[in-house]
């Protein structure tokens, strides 16, 4: 007989999931950091004096570092001078209201109709320039070139480098006046901004996958009343199914180097974990048990897998190399640990741990196998790092239903990310993006 199913993330590919239409999600700060960095980022001069600019940049800017709850941006009506080159700052000014940081810039259009963007980063007390860019831009990527200079001193003055210009994919569900669900797989830029429905379905959706390049996605659909596997491209929307075989086909991962998924099947009996070869399209079994093994997870130096099993009696973490072998078994606080997701770094897992009936995102330490929990609801899944290790983005689920929310590595900062209507789920952040 088939054994019970006992990982939530399975039971899902026979109930579920619910949400909305493509509606830009609002960010909400819950937490932030106890001392704040100061910094203010004076609106940018513009070069066609008769008209207005195209888009406030310092806007994008300032709302930028302040979700990211680690900056205390000035707002700005309170702003004391709005000079565009450096030899316009009066630094007694800026000193006198206890700004530590001031971003200035120009933006201006050029003779092709483009765009060129100067920016400093100041430090007010020694008076000197920290960073200071001169980006080319088009009209189109001006609130992507906002998100860069986030980036920029983010990294200058955190000493990480900024994840503003990246992009999260999540599901998201509605239930219409019939009762029947509408699904739809939507991606957007980190600050909820300019969402895109990539597919709708009155199937369910789930489980998105990023290539290392953020030009494609992998993902489950239940389109054909049978979980099947697929692959799009983020810009052509062209698809590829590339996985549906009898049973389960599941939990599509990327390899680092985009040449080979890691999925969950049923093809041969019990839920294994495979390789398939994108090139050669040819299945290879990882891992050999009576156990329900699922949700693998690529190591950043592609050499092993983590992922979830209840070979031990419930479900917790192992790791197995690529070329198989005896999976090593890397979670043992708590009765229940599933979803592995490697940190950039690789010295963590976030993990969903479950103890006292309660369901929260921890990470965990590969090294040490020490768990510390990072979430306070009583269901919380999907976890998900940001490209830059820094946050972790995932699923609450509460008396209003299923939203996103975000929270840092080390707990100070935490988000969340509210949808106009209906739910959302399997949120998944995208890598660092190439212009």
């Amino acid at each position: 007989m088939p054994r019970k199913n006992p990982f939530p993330i399975l039971a899902l590919l026979a109930s579920l999931l619910a949400a909305g239409p493509a509606a830009a999600i609002e960010i909400i700060i819950d937490r932030g950091v106890k001392d704040p960095i100061p910094v203010a980022i004076v609106p940018f001069g513009w070069s066609q004096a008769s008209s207005l600019p195209p888009m406030d940049l310092a806007a994008v800017i300032t709302n930028d570092l302040a979700r990211s709850g680690r900056f205390a941006a000035m707002d700005e009506p309170d702003l004391p001078q709005r000079p565009a080159d450096f030899q316009d700052i009066n630094f007694r000014d800026w000193r006198l209201l206890g700004m530590e940081n001031l971003v200035i810039g120009r933006l201006n259009l050029t003779d092709t109709g483009d765009y060129v963007v100067d920016f400093r980063l100041v430090d007010v007390y020694k008076e000197r320039q920290i960073a200071g860019f001169r980006i080319p831009t088009s009209e189109e990527q001006l609130r992507r070139t906002a998100h860069e200079i986030s980036d920029i001193i983010y990294e200058k003055l955190i000493g990480v480098r900024g994840a503003f210009a990246t992009r999260i994919v999540y599901i998201t569900v509605n239930e219409k006046k019939d009762g029947t669900k509408k699904y739809t797989l939507q991606i957007a830029d980190a600050d909820g901004y300019n969402p895109q429905i990539l597919l709708e379905s009155t199937e369910p959706l789930l489980s998105p996958s990023w290539s290392p390049d953020g030009r494609k996605l992998a993902y489950v659909s239940f389109e054909g009343k049978n979980s099947a596997v697929y692959i799009q491209d983020i810009l052509t929307g062209k698809r590829e199914k590339i996985a549906s075989n009898p049973g389960i086909n599941s939990a599509p991962a990327w390899s680092p180097d985009g040449n080979s998924l890691a999925l969950t099947l049923s093809k041969d009996g019990n839920p294994e974990i495979y390789i398939l070869n994108l090139a050669s399209r040819q299945f290879r079994r990882l891992t050999q048990s009576e156990a329900i093994d699922t949700e693998p997870a690529w190591a950043n130096d592609g050499r092993t897998l983590a992922f979830t099993s209840d070979r031990g009696g419930g479900p917790q973490i192992y790791e197995v190399s690529v070329n198989g072998g005896q999976p090593r078994r890397l979670s043992f606080s708590g009765a229940y640990n599933a979803r592995p997701r490697y940190s950039p770094d690789g010295r963590y897992l976030a993990v969903v741990n479950g103890e006292g009936g309660a369901y929260r995102i921890a990470l965990l330490e590969w090294e040490t196998g020490r768990m510390t929990v990072l979430t306070t609801s009583r269901l919380d899944e999907s976890p998900s790092f940001a490209p830059n290790g820094h946050m972790i983005i995932y699923t609450t689920t509460g008396a209003r239903g299923t939203a996103l929310a975000a929270i840092s590595t080390d707990g100070t900062v935490q988000q969340r990310l509210a949808l106009q209507e209906g739910e959302v789920r399997e949120p998944a952040w995208g890598p660092f993006l190439s212009r």
